[in-house]
């Protein structure tokens, strides 16, 4: 019997879901913190906190885990920062009634940019990044805490913070969380209504916008890393979902791109037991 087999037809892909059970998603989050933390030997952290929406997420869930009395927000500006940041981050200390210290980066920053000469702007924010977990982690030592990270996945998979500054953490409660998810989870847990509305910002240097950095809103790329990542869909088929194929293939060069940051240094090998090849147990193997 001849004839021509009738092609299946093309399935469109998933829409993506962002949506959260945010009380479900609050309680794992807040186990994780409290399990993390407990199991190092430490019973506190410490959160920079920015006057953002994730930074006072996580300050959020820190305290609902820990307490207010073993959560350390540090308040860290630089000259130029925006007055309207500071004050957001000392109302999220005032509505948690945790701990907190302000700290002004600028001597800092400064007196690298003299000694190291002229920086550009990027250059510069980076220096303020590593300027602030500079101090994290040295405010981590004095109160005997670690030190919780603000990033969200959108950030992640983008590569969009500092290596070794804003991206740098001991354990990170929103890493998992799209930009989306992130703000659905603040207003469930009732953060300032003017933090959840705000345009998001590093408030690396004046007027800076996220979005106008990135080239795309979170909203559009939080739906199109959730089809590429979460359900791995192809760059054709999140095309055909509606996405401009320029930015499909631009936001996917970027993931590739960051990787780096992502993962621990590539250690060579040339012994037996190697670390991150071969020894490779978490930090609680010995209990």
């Amino acid at each position: 019997m001849t004839g021509t087999r009738a092609r299946a037809p093309r399935l469109a892909p998933p829409e993506p879901d962002l949506a959260i059970d945010a009380e479900w998603t609050c309680r794992i989050l807040e186990g994780f913190v409290r399990s993390e933390t407990r199991r190092s030997g430490h019973s506190r952290v410490v959160v920079g906190l920015s006057g953002g929406l994730d930074s006072t997420v996580a300050a959020y869930l820190a305290t609902r885990a820990l307490g207010p009395c073993s959560v350390i927000g540090l308040l860290l500006p630089y000259r130029t920062s925006s007055p309207d940041s500071l004050l957001d981050a000392e109302r999220v200390v005032g509505a948690l009634g945790i701990l907190a210290e302000k700290v002004d980066i600028t001597p800092i920053v400064d007196g690298f940019v003299r000694a190291a000469g002229r920086v550009g702007r990027v250059r510069l924010g980076n220096v303020m990044a590593r300027a602030r977990m500079i101090v994290l982690y040295d405010r981590s030592v004095e109160y005997g805490a670690l030190v919780l990270g603000t990033s969200n996945k959108t950030e992640l998979l983008l590569g969009y913070g500092t290596l070794h500054g804003d991206m740098a953490s001991a354990l990170n409660p929103l890493g998992d969380l799209y930009k989306a998810q992130v703000r659905a989870l603040g207003a469930w847990l009732g953060i300032p209504r003017p933090i959840l509305a705000k345009t998001p910002t590093a408030d690396l240097w004046p007027h800076q916008s996220d979005e106008a950095e990135l080239g795309v809103s979170y909203e559009q790329v939080d739906r199109l890393l959730a089809l590429l990542v979460d359900a791995r869909v192809s760059p054709k088929a999140a095309a055909s979902a509606g996405f401009p194929r320029r930015l499909v293939e631009r936001v996917l060069e970027r993931v590739r791109r960051t990787q780096f940051k992502r993962r621990p240094p590539v250690v060579a090998k040339v012994s037996v037991r190697t670390v991150a090849w071969d020894f490779r147990y978490p930090r609680d193997w010995a209990t």
